[in-house]
């Protein structure tokens, strides 16, 4: 992984000892809260409805075991012992009081970590395919590509202050794991006809309250444009994105209003006038950054005991069944361990899980870990042979549940027990919604399934994107949730159909489950999955199973 340069480090020290001093000003009364607003938001600090909030940014989701060990020190001494990682490949501590600030900021910064952009109407954390490196599908590793618009972005003096917050993702494989059509700007890579990779470029997704998916602006930018290219997408933004509605001000709504063909021009034409700036420097950069990111030293070793391994333990064959993937080299497999055990908040880690985790990839995955937009964590290079020992140690700390891909591994934001803008609340409905498929024994009959739930318009979870998407509202002082289905966020995208009249908290869990009682009634088969199901049949006979005959008539 990449390591901080000089530059970098005094870079991160210098922003802790700035906003140490404006700290202090707003501790001794020096700075309103109106004033150190903006301030802690450039720093990742939030104010959420019970505590400050702080989130860390982990660049394209890529960790170190020093890294995420230094995390769970940080959880034990300055919050309450675990951390949350988000659909943002960040991680929040939700408890912090002001005074320990600064001494959190140092103690990121003593492993080459930092919260800056990750609040603000900037360029935010570049995420990326959490597979990046190891995935068998892959073209190329994205990651160098991330770092280097990391590096780019960060502190760019132009994009500051954009019209509202930007979302870069980035993959390498032709299955999108990032998400890439729902952001502001997604990169996918592709090859052209001569075989050279490059990407295609697509601009204006996003969800919140306006969800739209991407639209392609350049079917293949050769690699050595990707900076010139992105740096000509924000400037057309930075021009042309409304700053009277914040509503209104995502790029999705400035591509929408302008048009795909009239916005593609202008970005070709800034694009025309900016590449000859670039006088080769980014790319003599990338290629520095290309080394951190050298494959790892795959050993060759017998894989019988994997085998029988295997074939005796039920339960490991479980796991291995859902929560292994395939990796580029066939001795190994990449391991994602779920951090969505029935009943528990999804993607909260104890310190004594996240230390677990980075002792694991220590001893037996190559120093690699990886956070996913799902909220898991991610041990990318794992022999075989090591993977019974990977299970039975991740098993000590609740870690093993085999659910990676059904109805449990569920998105949820943080929702109304914690965010200030929520309007209802996820985390209880996500428990909810696994205990409840856990007792009736459902799980792997249902097969690949993503629930996605929000606790606002804002999103955070996803549902747009969601195969069923949950999204609470506030209607008249009571929690009210709506359901989309349909919903995709790889290289097939889409955005989920409302089904109707939304559901009380009481009613949500039971009306999950007669979706997914239909669904196993008008599958064709069981190889067919709920999202294709949904694609053949349309909602009716699930509007249906939720409202009935008349009543889905009535919310047609």
């Amino acid at each position: 992984m990449y390591s901080y340069s000089d530059f970098d480090e005094s870079f991160v020290r210098a922003r802790v000892a700035q906003f140490t001093q404006q700290v202090e000003r707003r501790l001794d009364g020096s700075l309103t809260e109106e004033e150190f607003r903006p301030l802690r938001l450039m720093n990742g600090l939030y104010l959420q409805l019970h505590a400050y909030m702080l989130r860390v940014a982990i660049p394209y989701g890529t960790i170190s075991p020093h890294q995420m060990r230094q995390l769970a020190m940080i959880a034990d001494t300055y919050d309450k012992g675990y951390g949350h990682f988000t659909t943002r490949q960040n991680i929040q501590f939700n408890w912090p009081i002001l005074p320990d600030v600064p001494a959190i900021l140092s103690a990121l910064a003593d492993v080459e970590m930092h919260a800056i952009q990750t609040s603000g109407n900037c360029v935010r954390n570049v995420t990326a395919d959490h597979f990046a490196g190891a995935a068998a599908d892959e073209i190329e590793d994205p990651r160098p590509y991330a770092e280097l618009l990391r590096q780019w972005s960060t502190d760019h003096p132009e994009f500051q202050f954009l019209p509202r917050k930007f979302k870069i993702a980035i993959t390498g494989a032709p299955n999108d794991r990032a998400v890439t059509r729902a952001h502001d700007i997604g990169l996918r890579m592709v090859k052209n006809a001569a075989g050279e990779s490059g990407f295609e470029v697509m601009v204006g997704g996003g969800l919140g309250r306006t969800p739209m998916i991407a639209h392609t602006v350049r079917n293949f930018l050769p690699v050595a444009d990707l900076l010139p290219y992105v740096e000509a997408v924000l400037s057309v933004y930075n021009t042309l994105g409304r700053r009277d509605n914040k509503y209104k001000a995502r790029i999705k709504i400035t591509v929408h209003e302008t048009g795909k063909e009239e916005i593609s021009r202008m970005i070709e034409e800034r694009f025309a006038e900016l590449r000859p700036l670039f006088g080769g420097h980014d790319q003599e950069l990338l290629e520095d950054i290309r080394a951190a990111f050298a494959p790892p030293a795959f050993r060759n070793a017998p894989l019988g005991a994997y085998d029988a391994f295997y074939k005796a333990d039920p339960t490991f064959r479980s796991w291995a069944d859902t929560n292994l993937s395939q990796h580029r080299n066939d001795q190994y497999a990449i391991v994602t361990i779920s951090v969505k055990a029935h009943g528990q908040t999804p993607g909260d880690a104890s310190s004594d899980q996240m230390r677990m985790m980075a002792d694991l990839a220590e001893r037996y995955g190559h120093n690699d870990l990886r956070i996913s937009h799902e909220q898991n964590v991610i041990l990318p290079h794992v022999h075989k042979s090591d993977l019974p020992a990977v299970h039975a140690a991740l098993a000590q700390v609740g870690l093993a549940t085999a659910n990676v891909g059904l109805i449990s591994d569920i998105i949820a934001c943080p929702g109304m027990d914690y965010c200030a803008l929520a309007t209802a609340r996820s985390i209880p409905i996500a428990t909810q919604i696994a205990d409840r498929f856990e007792a009736l024994d459902l799980e792997h009959d249902i097969g690949p399934m993503k629930i996605k739930i929000s606790g606002c318009i804002n999103a955070c979870g996803h549902h747009h994107v969601g195969h069923i998407g949950i999204l609470g509202l506030d209607r008249a002082g009571v929690e009210n949730y709506q359901i989309t289905l349909g919903g995709d966020g790889t290289e097939t995208a889409a955005i989920g159909d409302k089904t109707g009249p939304g559901f009380a908290y009481d009613e949500i869990v039971p009306a999950v489950e007669r979706i997914m009682r239909a669904y196993l009634t008008v599958r064709e088969a069981p190889q067919e999955t709920f999202l294709q199901t949904v694609r053949r049949l349309g909602l009716d006979p699930f509007k249906a199973a939720l409202y009935g005959t008349e009543g889905a008539q009535d919310a047609a």
